[in-house]
């Protein structure tokens, strides 16, 4: 059995490791930077108008071009596979990550969403792009009716592996919220514009946001 003493200093690891991407900085971005918003339907604005989405919202709160690639019914292999086009065509100095709820919905092993997950941020990087990973949550009509969402863990896990930003709880708490939603797993428009100004403050957070 371990000692005492190693338990806490690995605890004491795991804890630092999870506060890291909470005080990681990032570069800023000036007012007309382009960002892409890779996402499936709740970064699309399903539930709501194309002008209440959030990245129209997040556009408006920071000055940036953001660039909306929410394709309904997405999986992380399916933006994993959209990217490089995406990449190509916008060149963006940052990729918010929003992806993985369908993967849940439809029982895709967490180790395939993991890997596709992975494989986008790792891809936005090597495009030149900072990266801003979301964390989903595990959705299910049951879960959204008793306000119990929470965050997957994979997300926390592959930000502290990756030494990459993460924005926790942001569609957690919107979907909690019965006020917030259209149906038990997507917004509405004021729950977009809820998630728009969370990962705005977050981004403020992380020093996206330049001084103007």
């Amino acid at each position: 059995m371990p000692s005492r003493r190693a338990f806490l200093v690995a605890a004491l690891a795991l804890l630092a490791a999870a506060g890291c991407s909470r005080k990681q900085k990032m570069q800023p971005l000036p007012a007309g930077s382009t960002v892409l918003a890779l996402g499936d339907s709740l970064t699309f604005g399903t539930g709501a108008s194309a002008e209440t989405s959030y990245p129209v919202v997040l556009a408006r709160r920071t000055g940036w071009d953001v660039v909306n690639a929410g394709v309904p019914g997405d999986t992380a292999g399916g933006a994993l596979g959209r990217l490089p086009a995406l990449l190509q065509q916008h060149q963006p100095r940052l990729v918010i990550v929003s992806i993985g709820g369908n993967d849940f919905l439809r029982r895709v092993a967490p180790a395939e969403t993991r890997a596709n997950i992975r494989g986008i941020c790792e891809q936005a990087a090597t495009g030149g792009a900072q990266v801003l990973l979301v964390a989903i949550p595990e959705v299910s009509a049951f879960a959204a009716a008793a306000r119990s969402l929470a965050d997957h863990a994979l997300y926390r896990e592959l930000a502290t592996e990756m030494k990459i930003a993460l924005h926790e709880r942001g569609w957690s708490d919107v979907l909690n919220d019965p006020a917030l939603r259209s149906d038990p797993i997507h917004a509405n428009a004021r729950g977009y514009e809820a998630f728009a100004a969370g990962l705005a403050a977050r981004a403020r957070e992380l020093g996206l946001m330049a001084a103007r």
